[in-house]
């Protein structure tokens, strides 16, 4: 085995193979946490919000002066949108997933008078127009929408008004009932007051993210109320044709600015728009942490093609004379990737070390998951690749030197 000869070479010659073994150790340490950062990024990212993102668009309006027919105002409104051609569904709604300004409720509870729970959602009004989960395209696994005995209205300047009834998504009511596998029927109080009433569930949601929509698991947590709120401030969710998107919400536009003069377009953007704004920073941080991840493995692999192809040259005439006393040319590539194996093992094995260390700073300070060992053993094997692959090159040229002009030129 030539391990013996390589060994005492390295020993006599430190530097460089210390050199290369702290240069994989790095890169192992931060492509291993920069490659899991960037999958839990574009998980995150990827995240579904239940709606029917493709075919929806929010449109907003502000009052410039006092209206004081308001409920008219969005009756007359969700008419004039429904009555363009092209138009599924509309609804007047307090929020849309992925809007980043969201109506929260915290101190969720199965118990009455508990005062303890952290279990926190956002609040979905399903006011005037068709229904939140025709109009977002929501999918019910169990229940049914609400019955139009179950709606109510609430003015914010007379009253703080209830529902009775309420629609969850699946992971909130698992929070809610963690031992229980149906949830309609069920009883739940939003706060801690002893005197509050129960709203009971009567349909569940797959998915509806919230506004905000955390990393953590609580981004699917979100409450649907059957509740027509009198706000001078209109939004309305409209969901389109395939297709039809730009062109339809052009006409909306414009009719309902025809409706009246005593209020201004706030905005308009699609759900795609919204989905790009809420997650730009986790895309740009994937895609900052791909750019670094390429170029820490090409000076990787640039730093171990030059020292190779520095040995080859210092070593001319040691090839020359093993090819001289018989060596092969597949020896000699045989030699000198042993010997790359062998230092880039050693900087693996410190870059593992490095790379949990470095993942539990990530942990502490970023708060994600910790490493799993698949990522570990992933960019173990990359690094051992890529050090065969550097390495290649530089001793496919030494083998193929002829004996005679090696010990000549050396």
């Amino acid at each position: 085995m030539e391990i013996r000869p390589i060994l005492s070479a390295m020993l006599r010659n430190k530097t460089a193979p210390l050199l290369i073994a702290a240069q994989v150790a790095l890169t192992l340490a931060i492509v291993c946490n920069a490659l899991y950062i960037i999958r839990d990024r574009l998980a995150t990212a990827a995240r579904p919000t239940g709606a029917d993102e493709q075919n929806l668009t929010e449109i907003r309006f502000y009052p410039h002066r006092q209206i004081t027919d308001i409920e008219d105002m969005q009756q007359r409104d969700i008419a004039a949108i429904k009555a363009i051609p092209g138009v599924v569904s509309a609804t007047w709604t307090n929020q849309i997933p992925l809007g980043q300004s969201s109506w929260n409720n915290g101190g969720l509870t199965a118990e009455r008078g508990r005062r303890d729970s952290d279990i926190g959602a956002t609040l979905y009004f399903n006011g005037t127009g068709d229904s939140l989960v025709d109009t977002f395209g929501l999918k019910i696994v169990e229940g049914r929408f609400f019955e139009p005995g179950e709606f109510i209205t609430s003015n914010p300047q007379l009253d703080r008004n209830q529902p009775a009834h309420v629609m969850v998504t699946l992971s909130l009511a698992r929070q809610l009932f963690p031992d229980d596998t149906s949830y309609v029927g069920k009883v739940f109080y939003m706060g801690g007051d002893d005197s509050a009433e129960g709203v009971r569930i009567v349909g569940v949601i797959e998915h509806l993210q919230s506004p905000s929509a955390p990393a953590d698991d609580g981004a699917n947590d979100s409450i649907i109320l059957p509740v027509r709120y009198i706000d001078a401030f209109s939004r309305y969710a409209v969901r389109t044709e395939p297709g039809q998107q730009d062109r339809v919400m052009a006409d909306v536009e414009k009719a309902l600015l025809a409706l009246r003069n005593d209020r201004i377009l706030l905005g308009k953007r699609t759900f795609v728009e919204a989905r790009e704004r809420r997650y730009a920073g986790e895309n740009m941080m994937a895609g900052l942490l791909i750019a670094v991840t390429a170029f820490l493995l090409l000076i990787t692999a640039s730093g171990i093609v030059g020292m190779a192809s520095l040995w080859v040259n210092q070593r001319r005439k040691q090839i020359g004379v093993r090819r001289a006393l018989g060596a092969r040319r597949h020896d000699i590539l045989r030699y000198f990737l042993l010997e790359n194996v062998m230092i880039t093992t050693g900087g693996v094995l410190s870059g593992v070390l490095l790379a949990l260390v470095l993942n539990n700073v990530l942990v502490s300070e970023l708060e994600i998951p910790r490493l799993p060992a698949a990522y570990i053993g992933i960019t173990m094997a990359v690094m051992w690749l890529l050090g065969l692959l550097a390495v290649l090159g530089p001793a496919w040229r030494a083998a193929a030197v002829p004996p005679a002009i090696a010990t000549r030129t050396a």
